[in-house]
């Protein structure tokens, strides 16, 4: 039997994924988590030979939650899986050490096929995002860029994001200068927009 860990904040699609892995005589989910800071203690609490993550989790993020546990109890393979489709979330994730990476719409046989070949070590990847993923490349964007999109991000003046990060508001704004030119936005709001949907900026 292959041991499954499920993390994933929402109940009713986590409890979906589980009834469905569950009908495979081979699979067995022997836990059950909401949050990407319960992941590594459940995993190590309950043995899981594959653990698999949302994105988008409260107290940690599934990426850094996939890096966590590769360092911490490397036995369990990860496998990523997520409503955000994004080119930057599969290299980011792939980077942490996931083993892959599919979208939630995946058909429950293809799921099923993914976490066996993720736990013979292979590497799983949507086709479609891998294509999206060479098209987008690398996130152009410095940390420092990257810092100050994402607390523009809830829309805070100039202030506000100086205040936030410790920083000069003339440095703040260099910055947001500097990301809407390479995102090719007109706006901030623009900027942000794109460097989320290419996946720079982990929701």
């Amino acid at each position: 039997m292959i041991r499954l860990l499920l993390a994933d904040d929402q109940a009713l699609v986590r409890g979906a994924m589980a009834a469905l892995l569950d009908l495979e005589p081979d699979l067995e989910v022997v836990a059950e988590v909401g949050r990407g800071d319960e992941v590594v203690a459940a995993a190590k609490e309950h043995g899981a030979d594959v653990a698999l993550l949302d994105v988008q989790m409260p107290g940690l993020d599934g990426i850094s939650a996939a890096r966590m546990l590769h360092e911490q109890v490397p036995s369990c393979r990860v496998l990523m899986v997520t409503t955000f489709g994004r080119a930057g979330y599969l290299k980011q994730a792939m980077a942490a050490g996931a083993d892959g990476f599919i979208v939630k719409d995946t058909p429950a046989r293809r799921l099923a096929d993914a976490v066996r070949r993720v736990h013979q070590g292979l590497r799983v990847v949507d086709p479609a995002l891998a294509a999206q993923s060479l098209a987008h490349g690398d996130s152009p964007l410095t940390e420092r860029e990257t810092d100050v999109l994402r607390a523009a991000r809830d829309g805070g003046t100039v202030a506000d994001i100086a205040r936030e990060l410790r920083l000069s508001e003339g440095t703040v704004r260099n910055h947001l200068s500097s990301a809407i030119g390479k995102t090719g936005a007109r706006t901030r709001a623009e900027a942000v927009r794109l460097a989320v949907d290419a996946g720079w900026l982990i929701p």
